[in-house]
């Protein structure tokens, strides 16, 4: 999973990076210039924790998150679009995560002039717009000189201008890609346009210290975080986070926060492998099937599949071990188009 950090400058993007990584990019970038933060995050999970107590592992590997702060983005794209260098980066994120500032800093000047999350919004989602609009209508000017010259596949050709007035004709209303429904042959022919509002979209709303969300309804999730004091908590010892976090009355780090709307926002979930030499997450899609798990663990396994033996979290916790499930009827054997379960336990029996 790879997510995307976007904002207007002075938003606090960077802030929200070193509070989801437990980083220290310097928070000033240049205004207008491209530059790219990536971290790798392990994505916290109480049930590897559990597992790795009891089958006590020579490793323990938790699922990861890939961030990216990506600076560049200034609510002011020009009818060419985004620059190619930074709508390749865009591009390659699974989804975005847009900062919205809220909070109020005499020494941190906004660059509208003032605080309005509400406008921020409406301008970052314009721009996105803006971007999809430049590449849809030059995929077009491309299908019609392909009709003009009698192109050899006139069906690809029909369908592909039919798909694409689609398209623009939805953001001509100012309505983003992903509100509408595509068929798999339609989302398999867009794959590769870089088309930014198909990506799902995490609003952070960036607090200050003791404010309230705006109350903004908008069409996708969001959450809201005192960005500066969960740098500050993410950067401490645990045990001095725990006591800060009692203080200020948080319940969770954004970190967690954030990253399980991601999984949600995404449709992925987790399994897990375990044994004695090693506790492993692994993230797949919600209604992946069983040799979908074994290929994400390994290609030989799904090459080679034959059974998964399946048991949840919950029960192998209750049980106390592996044996114990297998006893009571509770670790059963799955075939290729089982349904993955969040929190399922597989060992995938294979053969080549």
């Amino acid at each position: 999973m790879k997510l995307g950090i976007i904002g207007l400058p002075q938003s606090g993007k960077t802030t929200l990076f070193n509070a989801l990584t437990r980083g220290n990019a310097p928070l000033s970038a240049s205004a207008g210039r491209l530059e790219v933060h990536t971290a790798v995050v392990d994505v916290p999970d109480e049930r590897i924790d559990r597992l790795a107590a009891m089958f006590k592992p020579r490793k323990t590997t938790y699922a990861k998150v890939t961030y990216a702060d990506i600076a560049g983005l200034e609510g002011s794209a020009s009818k060419g679009g985004i620059s190619g260098p930074l709508l390749n980066q865009l591009s390659q994120m699974d989804g975005l995560i847009h900062v919205v500032r809220c909070f109020e800093a005499h020494d941190v000047p906004h660059p509208a002039g003032s605080v309005n999350p509400a406008r921020d919004v409406e301008t970052m989602l314009g721009e996105l717009i803006l971007n999809d609009l430049v590449l849809v209508e030059r995929k077009l000017e491309r299908l019609a000189e392909e009709r003009r010259k009698g192109g050899s596949d006139k069906a690809l050709i029909e369908r592909q201008t039919a798909l694409f007035n689609r398209l623009r004709e939805t953001l001509e209303a100012g309505t983003p890609l992903r509100a509408i429904e595509l068929s798999a042959e339609e989302q398999r022919e867009l794959s590769s346009f870089g088309l930014l509002t198909r990506k799902p979209i995490l609003t952070v709303f960036n607090l200050g210290e003791g404010q309230e969300a705006p109350p903004l309804a908008l069409d996708h999730p969001s959450i809201a975080l005192q960005g500066k004091l969960e740098m500050e908590l993410a950067q401490l010892a645990p045990e001095d986070a725990t006591l800060f976090m009692a203080e200020y009355g948080i319940q969770e780090l954004g970190l967690s926060r954030v990253i399980r709307l991601s999984y949600e926002l995404l449709h992925l979930q987790s399994f897990f492998t375990v044994g004695e030499d090693e506790v492993r997450a692994w993230t797949v899609r919600r209604g992946a099937t069983a040799l979908e798990a074994a290929g994400v663990i390994h290609s030989d396994l799904q090459r080679g599949f034959v059974r998964a033996e399946v048991v949840s979290y919950e029960d192998l916790i209750a049980l106390g071990s592996l044996a114990e499930a297998r006893a009571r009827g509770k670790l059963r054997l799955e075939g290729k188009d089982y349904i993955v379960q969040d929190g399922d336990i597989l060992h995938i029996r294979f053969h080549l």
